[in-house]
């Protein structure tokens, strides 16, 4: 009965300490995780070589590691994370950007608005912008073709979670969204507003351009003209 006992209180005492320490890692500065990885990098003779503008997407990782529920019991993982794996087709365990998804249920639904900066209306790439921001600590120009201009280009199998699509919807770069992987983004749409869609879809597949990864470079380049 003594051991029964024990075992219990065991249970309970890493039970609490564990969905502390998840609560704790909610509130990892990302910065911080940026800061982490760029002295790894410049410590290590092995990785010497790497180009600083993948950085903040090392640090991503990171920070992604750090708060991955794979350890966890998927009982622990929260509302957002089922709603949100339903919607990607995606199991659970797989949700590990808590950060990302929770700023996307944050703006769900907000209605687009040309010029929009605020969740009484925003367009494209201000929220592309304001996602990058607070998810990636990353900033972004203020508008598409500027967003397009400062990334490195990518093809569709060679995107990651966090890059940028693009597409030409009013001629030219016109809109923007986040990739969230297996084809799925999230954007800022004229008729349904915050929300997910699938490069694969009709409308989509016919408009994309390109994705896009932020290159550090490019746009330090840009903010000197």
């Amino acid at each position: 009965m003594k051991k029964l006992l024990f075992v219990s209180v065991s249970l309970s005492v890493f039970t609490v300490t564990s969905l502390s320490v998840s609560a704790q890692l909610k509130f990892l500065s990302f910065k911080d995780m940026n800061r982490y990885a760029e002295e790894t990098i410049s410590k290590s003779s092995i990785l010497h070589n790497v180009n600083l503008q993948n950085v903040y997407y090392a640090a991503s990782k990171i920070s992604n590691n750090l708060l991955a529920p794979s350890n966890m019991a998927t009982e622990l993982c929260n509302t957002i994370q089922f709603r949100y794996a339903q919607i990607l087709n995606r199991d659970v365990e797989n949700l590990t950007n808590l950060s990302l998804f929770n700023f996307i249920d944050e703006w769900w639904a907000t209605k687009y608005r040309y010029g929009g900066t605020s969740k009484k209306g925003v367009d494209c790439s201000s929220f592309t912008g304001k996602l990058m921001q607070e998810v990636f600590g990353f900033t972004m120009p203020r508008t598409a073709r500027m967003q397009y201009a400062i990334c490195t280009k990518l093809q569709k199998d060679n995107m990651l979670e966090g890059d940028l699509v693009f597409f030409n919807t009013t001629g030219g770069v016109s809109h923007v969204g986040v990739y969230l992987g297996d084809g799925y983004f999230v954007h800022s749409s004229c008729s349904r507003g915050v929300t997910i869609s699938n490069l694969n879809e009709t409308y989509y597949s016919k408009k994309f351009i390109a994705g896009g990864r932020p290159n550090i470079t490019e746009y330090l380049a840009a903010e000197t003209l």
